[in-house]
């Protein structure tokens, strides 16, 4: 049973258990807000401190956040992004020799633990009211760095590799995060620049606390009322960060990212020349990352599908500079994507061609080179091609049948560790196309996944 403070409690914050006076007596069901009418009572009542079996909640029972009540408040708050940085320099004192697997479990871990990071600050900031700038700022210039170092393995970690409980709020600020930066880096702004826009990014949905989540995690239809109050998000964010005195452009474009080119965003309908370069990337970023992510309210689409749309550009709200950077950053087929390729054999994409998005480098799936890693091999437009992303249920059974291989591999070699001969290594390869049964997926290039999208107009 936590202790809460009274004095800490503010309107519309939820807890994921009951607030209680007492073991027996329940002033509020969990997930239910606190409402100003009830901190009024309570301190008429002369309550300094209730009860709650839980914890205070980032959005319903999602995303939670526990802390001792006897620790200290400073040591609290300096031990915020302690484990980032023992992560990033746990990754610079690891030789991961040529293996891919090892370096991606690597960034996977170090991405985790940022994402622990900005949940640790949307925490503090809804208990405390407070936001430590300096040590924000360090850690996002240190993630500026681990993306240079690591670009086409962090942009591979997907919904599935992520710590799925966290409240989508932190999800989607951190993946809006990483390729906001990814892109600012293909368009080559100064690292000052670069790092505002990290602060920005992971900040820019911050006004979400303050709305009742039981709006943003709905999975039902909303009012029109409730839209309204939903888009009130930048405003509040925008309030907070200048509230807690942060750099006035980063305040803006916290207002501003959802302004677009043609003046039909909000809040206040800017054009073109109006809105920050800044602004801009977090619009396209934002609306990439929840075009293909999974929402209470909808399935996800694939980042394919995604980067489509935004190339069409249909009602021209997108910069064009920007989507030709977020174009060359993932590339046409996104990095993470698995694929049909000309020759029949499938891949997964592991990185852009910075010549040609349309010619990715691929990671053979059927095919291990004489290290013993699965080979890599560039695509082109005279000879490899890419045939067609893979729909998902391709990629799951995909996933599937390689993963029970992998899994039987090892058991055989476990089984026969007493007796390794340089025959038995090279059998346990899978060398041979014809040993991965990939009937149940054979690609079809007429398949009406396929669109066709012309992006010349972005190559120039």
């Amino acid at each position: 049973m936590e202790t809460i403070e009274v004095d800490t409690l503010h309107p519309d914050l939820t807890f994921t258990g009951d607030l209680l006076i007492d073991s027996s007596f329940i002033l509020l069901p969990h997930s239910a807000p606190v409402t100003q009418e009830l901190i009024n009572a309570l301190k008429l009542w002369g309550y300094e401190k209730i009860l709650c079996d839980g914890a205070v909640s980032l959005g319903g029972d999602i995303g939670t956040f526990n802390s001792d009540s006897n620790t200290n408040e400073e040591e609290t708050k300096g031990k915020i992004g302690d484990n980032v940085k023992k992560a990033l320099e746990n990754s610079k004192n690891t030789n991961f020799g040529n293996s891919d697997q090892a370096r991606m479990e690597m960034v996977e871990g170090v991405y985790n633990e940022y994402m622990n990071y900005i949940e640790e600050v949307f925490t503090y900031y809804t208990t405390h009211k407070e936001i430590d700038q300096d040590s924000l700022s360090d850690n996002v210039r240190a993630l500026c760095g681990f993306i240079k170092d690591h670009r086409r393995f962090i942009l591979r970690v997907n919904p599935t590799t992520e710590a799925t409980h966290k409240n989508f709020l932190v999800i989607h600020s951190m993946r809006t995060t990483v390729l906001a930066l990814a892109i600012a880096m293909h368009m080559h702004m100064p690292l000052s620049k670069i790092v505002d826009l990290g602060v920005t990014t992971i900040l820019h949905e911050i006004g979400m606390l303050r709305i009742p989540p039981q709006l943003y995690m709905s999975d039902r239809k909303l009012s029109n009322i409730e839209r309204s109050q939903i888009t009130k998000h930048t405003l509040l964010g925008y309030q907070i960060l200048k509230d807690l005195k942060f750099p006035t452009q980063v305040c803006f474009d916290v207002l501003n990212h959802h302004e677009n080119e043609i003046g039909t965003g909000y809040p206040r309908k800017l054009v073109r020349g109006d809105i920050s370069t800044n602004a801009k990337i977090i619009y396209t970023a934002c609306s990439y990352e929840a075009i293909s992510s999974q929402r209470s309210y909808k399935d996800e689409r694939s980042t394919f599908e995604a980067l489509v749309e935004l190339l069409q550009n249909k009602d021209k709200k997108y910069d064009v500079t920007v989507i030709n950077a977020l174009l060359y950053t993932v590339g046409f087929y996104p990095i993470g994507s698995f694929v049909f390729l000309s020759n029949s054999k499938v891949a997964l994409v592991i990185d852009t061609n910075p010549d040609n998005p349309k010619c990715p480098i691929v990671q053979l799936l059927t095919e291990r080179d004489k290290d013993g890693n699965l080979k890599i091999i560039s695509t082109d437009e005279d000879s490899i091609t890419v045939s067609r992303i893979m729909t998902k249920s391709e990629k799951n059974d995909i996933v599937k049948l390689f993963e029970e291989k992998e899994a039987k591999e090892k058991e055989m070699a476990k089984n026969n560790s007493s007796k390794v001969s340089e025959k038995a290594k090279t059998d346990s390869l899978p060398a041979k196309e014809e040993k991965v049964n990939t009937k149940s997926v054979k690609a079809n290039t007429n398949s009406e996944d396929t669109e066709e999208v012309d992006i010349n107009k972005f190559l120039g």
